[in-house]
């Protein structure tokens, strides 16, 4: 006769461990539907950026010396700052050159990334070697040094510029991955077809590489938006990046400190309001296209 199998009844701890086990269900529906919302928020904001003037409604570069540091109003409806601009205008504009200070340092750092990172997959084992030690010693230097560093030789910074820097200092990990990818599909042999048939480098990456690996690395291309944006808003904030005239979230942002002297939140609030949300957005839908991506190999 076989003994009986051992038996208790389920208590409190089980049913803590029952909700855990059901949770990720729940996440995963609300994760599903975060790129919606976050879509059509950004859309909002990006759209309104493109209109900004037919919205604003006031002069953004005009400095209203009668309605300094102004709370929000029938009339300003964000408040004003220490210099006397309206906010509200000056919100919109400044979304201009954030996010196209977003886009150009994505766009930069997605060429380095991915034309580098196709040379060490493609290159020999020793090449191969040595592109990716560089590539870890330069992204093991904090980027915000290596961003002091070459705004030190630039005496008066603009869009581009402050682009093309933030896109030079955040090409690694993305190369990284690129790399791995390109390791892995090389010796495919539509590949070796296309060399034979004296396809060169960037023919070979155009059409044979770049489709292949671009949906894994689209999440860090994306997410590097929000990461160009950010920096720069850093770098504004820090008094080392855009000058002041050259309004932006970032710009506004350096006036927190004699804000908060006079007490005047609006103009911490708002703008900072503004780059949260969008970063946020611009992370959730990178965080979307890795987790669908990830999902779609699963199921191959």
């Amino acid at each position: 006769m076989e003994p009986l199998t051992s038996f208790r009844l389920a208590g409190p701890g089980d049913r803590r461990e029952t909700k855990r086990a059901a949770a990720p269900s729940l996440w995963h529906h609300v994760w599903r539907d975060y790129p919606v919302v976050s879509m059509g928020l950004l859309i909002l904001i990006c759209t309104g950026c493109a209109a900004a003037p037919c919205i604003a409604n006031h002069d953004p570069a005009q400095f209203y010396l009668q309605h300094l540091n102004e709370a929000p109003n029938s009339s300003f409806y964000f408040g004003t700052d220490g210099l006397g601009r309206d906010i509200f205008s000056i919100i919109w504009y400044g979304g201009r050159v954030s996010l196209a200070v977003g886009f150009l340092s994505m766009i930069v750092s997605a060429c380095i990334g991915i034309v580098y990172g196709c040379l060490s997959g493609t290159a020999s084992p020793l090449v191969d070697t040595v592109m990716m030690r560089a590539a870890e010693l330069i992204s093991s230097i904090p980027s915000i040094l290596l961003l002091l560093l070459l705004l030190a030789f630039i005496p008066a910074p603009d869009i581009f510029t402050i682009s093309l820097i933030i896109g030079a200092t955040t090409w690694m990990n993305l190369a990284r991955i690129v790399r791995s990818e390109v390791r892995q599909i090389r010796n495919s042999d539509y590949v070796l077809a296309s060399r034979t048939m004296g396809g060169g480098f960037f023919h070979v990456v155009w059409y044979h590489l770049l489709p292949n690996f671009l949906s894994p690395v689209m999440f860090m291309i994306v997410s590097s938006i929000g990461s160009g944006m950010m920096m720069e808003a850093t770098l504004s904030f820090l008094g080392i990046g855009l000058p002041v005239e050259i309004v932006s979230w970032g710009t506004m942002l350096s006036l927190s400190s004699r804000a908060l002297l006079t007490n005047s939140w609006w103009i911490i609030l708002i703008p900072g309001l503004f780059l949260v949300v969008t970063l946020v957005c611009m992370t959730c839908i990178g965080h979307y296209l890795r987790h669908e991506v990830n999902r779609g190999c699963s199921n191959l």
